[in-house]
């Protein structure tokens, strides 16, 4: 399953007229309709925010003309937009035949997508002749129909442009409804990355609105029922927020793991740059002049930047380790603990005092300890040996180190050493 299917699922936005008016519970529609503009919005902004990772792909390059169409149809079927769009009597035909369009486009491109995302090889080519055909088919339609204007399904009386143009148009949007329903529900409880299965859900509740929206349109034009259209605005715009919110899943789980390192690496900043100061040759780059300009031009690449910085201190510890005495690290363990440390935290507090012994006698360059009488190897993170639980207990040393209790170790022995 290919982790970019939320964006190429999320070109599947399809819009028609605006439903006609029915005797209904006004605040609903209402609603429905203040929704309009939001929606539309949202999606843009998702789109825009979603284009350069789908750019960056070549295999992505169509979703940018699948999102676009589909953000194009909603717009279009904005009320001011279509006011402005039909100032002229003569275009209203021509906007409604193009919003149509556009629509059945966006549908036959979240099919072929949604193919190409299952490695459907067949099917990406019947979607595409699928699209091809209904295309070819509304426009045959609406030249053979008597001449019209705006195509709509008025509340009383026959469709426009003809009853066969309006089924074919919601069979299409029907069609491509179900297979993404079902497309999304399979994926998402077969995922293992929660940002995809979350993607894929919301995707699906929105493309469940679409599809009740046209269903609604479907049994108006079979039995004539009206009961639903007062419903069919709050449906249509719903579905547009939950497509903009599914599209923007993997940014928004992006930007938390951006900010998360961002914080690890702010927190790890002191602790890292005094362990390369004393042993430099563990570091890949030297310390910056400070750690807000390590963030904003960091000398590896961002993505790599934490990891940069746990092993780097985990080296240095390893080699400081060799300037420990053999009883320090008992030592610091019950400084710590006379200190009043919580017991989750002794255990890095005691490693920070242990380093901040090492690095004096480091720079004191004080003999390391005979072989026979070195500590124990010093512990380097927190156990299960994860770069997680690493990156967790090396933030913990990393506050104990700036803390008075760490400042105030200093071991008898350390007096006594030649």
């Amino acid at each position: 399953m290919s982790p970019d299917l939320p964006l190429a699922l999320a070109t599947t936005v399809w819009t028609t007229a605006a439903p006609p008016a029915a005797p209904a519970p006004t605040g609903i529609r209402a609603f429905g309709d203040a929704l309009a503009l939001p929606s539309v919005v949202c999606l843009w902004i998702a789109v825009l925010l979603r284009l350069p990772a789908a750019w960056r792909l070549p295999q992505q390059r169509g979703l940018l003309l699948a999102v676009a169409t589909a953000a194009a149809a909603m717009t279009l079927n904005l009320p001011d937009v279509v006011t402005w769009a039909m100032r002229d009597p003569a275009h209203s035909h021509t906007v409604g035949l193009v919003r149509n369009l556009i629509g059945v486009l966006s549908a036959g491109a979240v099919l072929y997508f949604v193919a190409a995302a299952t490695h459907g090889r067949r099917l990406r080519l019947a979607a595409g002749v699928t699209t091809v055909a209904l295309l070819t088919t509304l426009l045959a339609l609406d030249a053979a129909a008597p001449a019209h204007g705006t195509h709509t399904m008025p509340q009383q009386g026959d469709p426009v442009p003809s009853a066969a143009y309006w089924l074919v148009l919601i069979m299409a949007h029907l069609l491509a409804n179900t297979t993404c329903v079902y497309v999304c529900w399979r994926y998402s409880r077969q995922s293992d990355s929660r940002a995809l299965a979350l993607g894929l859900r919301l995707f699906g509740l929105g493309t469940a609105l679409a599809g009740l929206f046209w269903l609604a349109y479907l049994l108006k034009a079979l039995t004539g029922s009206t009961w639903a259209l007062p419903y069919l605005p709050l449906m249509m715009n719903l579905h547009g927020l939950l497509r903009a919110a599914a599209i923007l899943v993997p940014t928004l789980f992006a930007l938390r793991r951006t900010l998360a390192d961002v914080t690890t690496a702010w927190q790890l900043w002191p602790l890292w740059r005094d362990l390369v100061q004393s042993v430099p040759h563990v570091a890949l780059t030297r310390p910056r002049s400070s750690r807000l300009v390590e963030l904003l031009w960091p000398p590896v690449p961002r993505n790599l930047l934490v990891y940069r910085k746990v092993i780097e201190t985990r080296d240095a510890i390893l080699v400081l380790g060799e300037h420990v005495a053999p009883d320090v690290p008992e030592r610091a363990r019950g400084h710590v603990a006379d200190a009043g440390v919580p017991g989750p935290r002794r255990e890095a507090a005691a490693l920070a005092c242990v380093l901040k012994e090492a690095r004096r006698s480091r720079r004191d360059g004080l003999p390391r300890p005979e072989s026979g009488q070195s500590a124990a190897p010093v512990s380097v993170g927190a156990q299960g040996g994860e770069l997680e639980d690493e990156k967790r207990f090396l933030v913990a040393v990393a506050q104990a180190y700036a803390s008075p209790t760490t400042d105030s170790f200093a071991p008898s022995e350390r007096e006594q050493r030649p």
